[in-house]
Formats: structure tokens, C-alpha cells, sequence
């Protein structure tokens, strides 16, 4: 059974999904406040995935992610009530998996939960190690490694990396990438996925002037160049 953990200050909403997620058999623990979200993930290593909301008291989720994603690459989905654009880009660039705007359908956030739980425990192809020169990835303990050192990555950059690694050499757009990260749709925002990117990149240690293993192709989308290690 999946450990799915909600932070959010409304009860009435944690108990809807309560009662709805463990219809479809999640076992749903809820807290209200940060500090609690917080401590219960330390002390609880089974968690599968989390729901998140922004407008938190004390602390508001997006520094909530931000201490989670010190440690750990648990999928995160972020709730916001306002369903601004610049929350939505925050919350990717800080290491978000996915977003949804308040109100929404429950069986809306399931659809988001399956998609990334789906995603976290299938196999991604066939090789379990991919060495590219500076760059390796075990996808066993889906670890990266840059320049001999681990990287932290969240779930949706790390299945980001995997699809431009296995499909090396060839320009993916901006509809193939939503259709396979998310396999629903990203509500036709082209900017969330350049966030994505812009993030991976980031954290494989390029820069605007530098370019190492995932290169804008103009109009297009992104190439992954790579070079394989002989």
C-alpha cells in the first residue's frame, strides 16, 4: 500500500481526501501544520509521495519544500489556492514534481498521484547503468553523478533526465516532454517545462554560456549531446 502524506491547514479538505484516496486503497495521513508535516516525514521513511499546500501557517510550503528537498527527492505536489503562474514556477524551480489550483477535482489530484507513483517505480528501459563522459546514472538506485560526485534531484528532473538520455541526439519538443513526464496534461503552459529544464540543467552544472549535456535547439525544444563514455 502507498504512504501518501497531505499538509494542510484544512481539515475539511485532509479529511475528503482521507476518505477518498483510501477508497482507492492509498493509506492518507494528514497534518496541519509545518512543523508537524515535517517531523513526520523525518521520522517516517516510507512516505511515497506528498501533498503540499502553499498558503501554510508560520511557514508557507514553499520553504516547507525547501527542507524537504534538502534531503530527500520524495515526489512533492503543490496545492495553491490562488493558482498564480509565479507560484507555479516557483514551486518547479524549488523542486516541485507537479501543481494543482485549488479548487480541484479529487479524482483530478488521483490522476497526478498515479502518474508520478507510476512513474517512480516502473523501469526505465532496460540498462541499469548509463555512463556518459562526466555523467553517470544508476538507475537501480536512481543515482546520478556528476564529475564523481552524487547530485540531488527531484523525481520529474530525474525521469527528465532519463528521457533526453534515451533519446540522445534527437530534438524533443515541449509536447513530447509534457505528454511523457506528466502523461496528463500541464494545463498547455510551455513555460513549466522550460522551468524544468532550466532547473536540470542547473544542477548538471551549466550555465547560459555553457553548455554540457542538454542543449536549446531553437523553435524546437532541447537536444541531449552528451558524450557516451568509450
Amino acid at each position: 500500500m502507498e504512504n501518501i502524506l497531505i499538509i494542510d491547514d484544512d481539515i475539511q479538505l485532509t479529511e475528503l481526501l482521507i476518505e477518498f484516496l483510501g477508497s482507492y486503497k492509498y493509506n492518507v495521513q494528514a497534518k496541519h501544520t509545518p512543523e508537524e508535516g515535517l517531523e513526520y516525514i523525518k521520522s517516517n521513511n516510507e512516505v511515497n509521495a506528498i501533498i503540499l499546500d502553499i498558503m501554510l501557517p508560520g511557514m508557507d510550503g514553499f520553504q516547507v519544500l525547501r527542507k524537504i528537498r534538502e534531503n530527500l527527492s520524495i515526489p512533492v505536489i503543490m496545492l495553491t489556492a490562488r493558482g498564480e503562474v509565479t507560484d507555479k514556477i516557483v514551486g518547479l524551480e524549488l523542486g516541485a514534481d507537479d501543481y494543482l489550483s485549488k479548487p480541484f477535482e479529487p479524482r483530478e489530484l488521483l490522476a497526478r498521484i498515479q502518474s508520478i507513483l507510476r512513474r517512480t517505480h516502473s523501469p526505465a528501459g532496460i540498462v541499469e547503468f548509463v555512463e556518459f563522459k562526466d555523467l553517470t546514472i544508476d538507475k537501480i538506485k536512481q543515482e546520478v553523478c556528476l564529475d564523481g560526485e552524487v547530485i540531488s534531484l527531484s523525481t520529474t528532473e530525474y525521469e527528465a533526465l532519463l528521457l533526453f538520455v534515451e533519446n540522445a541526439g534527437e530534438s524533443l519538443d515541449r509536447e513530447f516532454l509534457v505528454e511523457n513526464l506528466r502523461g496528463i496534461s500541464w494545463q498547455s503552459y510551455d513555460r513549466s517545462v522550460d522551468v524544468l529544464v532550466s532547473r536540470l540543467r542547473g544542477k548538471l552544472g551549466e550555465t547560459p554560456s555553457k553548455t554540457r549535456f542538454i542543449k536549446t535547439i531553437h523553435g524546437v525544444g532541447y537536444k541531449f549531446i552528451g558524450e557516451s563514455k568509450d
